[in-house]
This record gives structure tokens, C-alpha cells and sequence, in this order.
């Protein structure tokens, strides 16, 4: 790739389903490829769920999910973090088929023959020092109070290597619950060592875990598994640890005044990583893969299909996610529950060119909103108007007999099985007229949102689907209604000539009369 080329902006989106804490973890890379690229001049931004038109893409996590279709206006390239192949991650077809087809960066070269023809179609990340995590005050390694740090999923092989650990004499502290970055961090700070065991058969070095500790200034000791570590940087700087030898070296080496001089100098080694000649060649990879996407993607209007009443925790990617608060991230700061000039054209949060019309979304989503809208009917109204035939929108309440109801200071209203009557039955009331809402589906949810009985439900959900009128039901809404909607206006196409003789007869007397 060309060095010269302009270098695109650059934002590190992480995928992070509802309620997933464990998507934290990719925090740690990401900052450290925002580190080094901004060291060449490139302007990043980090966000979770949300892609830039504007930008180039950079994606940690797709393998949580991630539609495709996303690709066509977006240029995204994906970071593959996952052990691949026997041995490794077990992985669904759908985020092998979308590393198949896309631009992605691996972490480790093995990875890519199961994805990629040619391997050096794939840059590959070097890891080195993080300067920004040097700690000023870190205390010397033999002063610390944790001897041995173990953080990272739990499973048999892993607890099987730290009973033998432990039978040695050497407590390995171990977290209760996942935790990331710097509440993590802290307690990395104070051991005397982090060690990292295999998770999987396939082996493959931990380098994003192990680089991480080394610039936080804690020493690794590291299972060496039959692959090794395909990065020099860690060859001088870890400790490393043959699994037939782990009784001798706990028992013999383990915080000996030897161990902690050589640790120490592994430290000061591990300082003079610096892998930026990569991340040079991984910018100029980056320009060419922008280019080449700005080449091809739509230049129409963004026309979305689904809207999501929400965002901040709730955002759904792919999809136009609506509020009314900016610190929640929207795609669109938009309230619905206004009246609304459509069709809208606008542009998004981050820059795509969006053309809202009526007629023409597939699904509305509103989680937990209905209870905090003042004007209630005017939103469904405005939903009413986009929805094209057949769409559908997904309620979620709380349920009005259910501590959940009013809990929210926001509340302005409780809601119960009867709250979708006007939609259906008493349309007319809204002034609708030539379409209303079927009820499609009604279920009670308990606290944690799965279908029971009214008796235990803690929330409503509801799916209305919009659909015409019929001819009994316009003569009801006629009948109903305030005015006569039903009236066409029989406008004539234009003035009859008679009309026209009798205007000018009638200024002719005018005038004779002034006269």
C-alpha cells in the first residue's frame, strides 16, 4: 500500500449486546490501535454499537452478531480476536461466511487460512508497549500484596493448572465477577505477577491479555502451549511456563530475590516494544480499503426500514434509533411524540444522508417509552404514518398492578390490557380514518421478561400491525368523528363561464354605480 495516500478518520466500533459485559474486554485493543494511530496523524473515535458513514470502520466483536447489509454504506474492516480452527472458538457460519467476505485484521497469522486464501491479504496486529498505562507510582513487584493474579473465563483445564498452582504453596487470586478496565487494572497494579493459561486446545498465545499487564508493569507467566507466540516481543519479556514444570518452578523459583531481578528486567525490556512501523503499514492498508469502498457505496439517501424508539443500551445497530436525549447517542435526536412535517430529510448523528417518508418502514420497536410520552396519541399517530401496510410495532411496558409501574420518576402514565383499545376498536377517537391497528399479539412478562400469567407479569408486550380500514368502519369514524372526514372537496377543474359573465356583470354595476 501506498504510505503516501491521505490517511482516512478512523472509528473503533464495538458490538456490544444488551446486557453483555464481556464486550469491555475489547476496550483494551482498541485503545491501544487508537494509541498507535494517532501517532500518525490519524483522527479515531471509539463508540459501542454505533458505524460512521463518514469514517472508515474499524469492528471488534462482529462475532456477537453483525448484519453484512450494514457493509453497502458503511466501510467496515473487522478484528478478528477469535481462536479459529480445530481446537479453537466455536464460532456460527455466519461470522466465518462475513470474515470470508470483508477486510479484516487478525491478531494472529495462524487464524487466516481459515478464513483467507492468501495470508498477506491480512495485516496483522504487533503488539508492544502502552505508554499510556505506565503507572508513576507502581510499587516494586516484591512489595505487592497479591502474589499471583488470574483473571478471565473459568473452565475445567484452567481450574484444573491452579489447584496444582496452589498445592504449592502460592495463592492465586481469582475475580468473583467479570471486571475490565481500570477497576481491573487496579488490582493488576498490586500483584506480583498475572498469569495466563490456555483457554482452548488450539493453544494460541493470549498476546492482547499478556501485552496489556506488561505495560501496566506486572509480570506475566505464561503456559507456552504447541503453538508458541508468533511475536518476538514477548519472547525476552514473559515468563514462560512449561506445564510439566509447573511444580518446580512454584516451588523453587516463584518470588525468589533471583526471579524478581530477571522480572524486572523483562519489565524494563518490555519498554522498548515499539511495533509502530506496523501500524504504518496497517494506515496505508486502511486508506486504500476506504478508497476503494467511497468508490462504490450508494450515494441515495439512507430510507430506513426499522426504527427503534431508544437508544443508550437499548440501541439496535442497522436500525434508525430515535430520542430525544442527546447523552443516549442516537442516530437522530427526533420526538415522535410531536407532530412531525414528513417526509424528513436530514442527516444522522454521523453523517448519512437519511430520507424518512411515510408508508415505508417495516417494524417499530418502543421499549419501555409508551410510559414516558405526554402526548401519547400524536406518537401513534406518527407511527401510524410511517408504518407501510402490514408493519408492525413492538411494545414493551410496565404492567400497571406491577411494582415496575411508576417506579421511574419519568412516568407519566401506568398502562394495562385494555391501553390498545383506542388503536383498534376506538381508532376513530385519534381521528384516524382511512387506516387503524390490529392487535397481532399480547403476552404478560415477569421481571425478567419472559412470557407467565397476569398474576406474576411485571411488564406488557404488544405487537400492533397497521392495516386499511373497512368500508363499515369509515362509515363508523364518519358517524363518530367531529367533522365529516368522508367529504371529498369537488373542487371544479376550473371556473364555469357563467360565473365568469356574472363577476364581470356584477363589477360593470359596481362601477356604474360609483359613477
Amino acid at each position: 500500500m501506498d504510505r503516501n495516500t491521505p490517511l482516512p478518520r478512523v472509528h473503533v466500533d464495538i458490538i456490544q449486546p444488551p446486557g453483555y459485559v464481556h464486550s469491555l474486554g475489547f476496550l483494551d485493543p482498541a485503545r491501544y490501535l487508537r494509541y498507535q494511530l494517532r501517532r500518525l496523524g490519524t483522527e479515531v473515535t471509539i463508540a459501542k454499537n454505533r458505524l460512521r458513514e463518514d469514517t472508515l470502520n474499524i469492528v471488534f466483536g462482529a462475532h456477537l452478531g453483525f448484519d453484512p447489509g450494514l457493509r453497502s454504506r458503511h466501510a467496515c474492516l473487522f478484528v478478528n480476536l477469535e481462536q479459529l480452527g480445530p481446537g479453537g472458538a466455536v464460532l456460527s457460519p455466519d461470522y466465518l461466511k462475513l470474515l470470508q467476505t470483508s477486510g479484516v485484521i487478525d491478531y494472529d497469522g495462524a487464524n487466516v487460512s481459515h478464513y483467507c486464501a492468501d495470508t498477506r491479504d491480512v495485516p496483522l496486529l504487533s503488539l508492544g508497549h502502552a505508554p499510556y498505562l505506565s503507572g508513576e507510582h507502581n510499587s516494586r513487584l516484591e512489595n505487592r500484596p497479591i502474589d499471583l493474579l488470574f483473571f478471565g473465563s473459568m473452565n475445567a483445564r484452567r481450574q484444573k493448572l491452579i489447584s496444582r498452582i496452589e498445592a504449592c504453596g502460592v495463592q492465586v487470586s481469582v475475580f468473583d465477577h467479570p471486571i475490565y478496565g481500570t477497576e481491573r487494572d487496579h488490582f493488576i497494579r498490586q500483584a506480583k505477577a498475572v498469569l495466563n493459561l490456555h483457554y482452548y486446545e488450539s493453544a494460541r498465545f493470549e498476546q492482547i491479555r499478556v501485552q496489556h499487564c506488561l505495560s501496566l508493569g506486572t509480570a506475566v507467566i505464561s503456559e507456552r502451549g504447541a503453538n508458541g507466540c508468533n511475536s518476538s516481543a514477548f519472547d525476552e519479556t514473559v515468563n514462560w511456563l512449561e506445564e510439566c514444570d509447573i511444580e518446580r518452578f512454584f516451588r523453587e523459583e516463584f518470588s525468589s530475590p533471583k526471579w524478581f531481578e530477571r522480572t524486572a528486567a523483562q519489565l524494563i525490556r518490555w519498554q522498548q516494544e515499539d511495533p509502530l512501523e506496523c501500524y504504518a503499514d496497517l494506515a496505508a492498508f486502511c486508506a486504500g480499503f476506504m478508497s476503494g469502498h467511497v468508490r462504490h457505496r450508494p450515494t441515495d439517501p439512507w430510507r430506513p426500514r426499522q426504527i427503534n424508539l431508544g437508544s443508550g443500551k437499548d440501541y439496535k445497530p442497522g436500525w434508525l434509533n430515535l430520542d430525544i436525549l442527546d447523552r443516549t447517542e442516537p442516530d437522530l435526536l427526533l420526538d415522535l411524540g410531536r407532530i412531525q412535517d414528513l417526509p424528513l430529510r436530514t442527516s444522522t448523528r454521523f453523517g448519512t444522508d437519511l430520507l424518512l417518508e411515510p408508508g415505508t418502514v417495516e417494524k417499530v420497536h418502543a421499549n419501555n417509552v409508551f410510559e414516558h410520552v405526554p402526548d401519547l396519541p400524536c406518537l401513534m399517530t406518527n407511527i401510524l404514518t410511517l408504518l407501510q401496510e402490514g408493519g408492525t410495532v413492538e411494545i414493551e411496558v410496565p404492567y400497571e398492578r406491577a411494582p415496575t409501574a411508576w417506579q421511574d420518576p419519568t412516568h407519566v402514565r401506568a398502562m394495562n390490557e385494555n391501553s390498545w383499545l383506542y388503536y383498534t376498536d376506538w381508532f376513530w377517537y385519534l381521528g384516524w380514518y382511512e387506516h387503524r391497528m390490529d392487535l397481532v399479539r399480547f403476552e404478560w412478562l415477569d421481571g425478567q421478561l419472559n412470557p407467565c400469567e397476569q398474576a406474576r407479569a411485571s411488564f406488557m408486550r404488544t405487537v400492533l400491525s397497521k392495516r386499511s380500514t373497512t368500508a363499515k368502519e369509515r362509515m363508523v369514524a364518519s358517524t363518530m368523528q367531529s367533522g365529516f372526514p368522508c367529504i371529498p372537496s369537488d373542487l371544479p377543474p376550473k371556473a364555469h363561464p357563467l360565473a365568469q359573465e356574472q363577476v364581470l356583470r356584477e363589477e360593470f354595476e359596481i362601477t356604474e354605480l360609483g359613477a
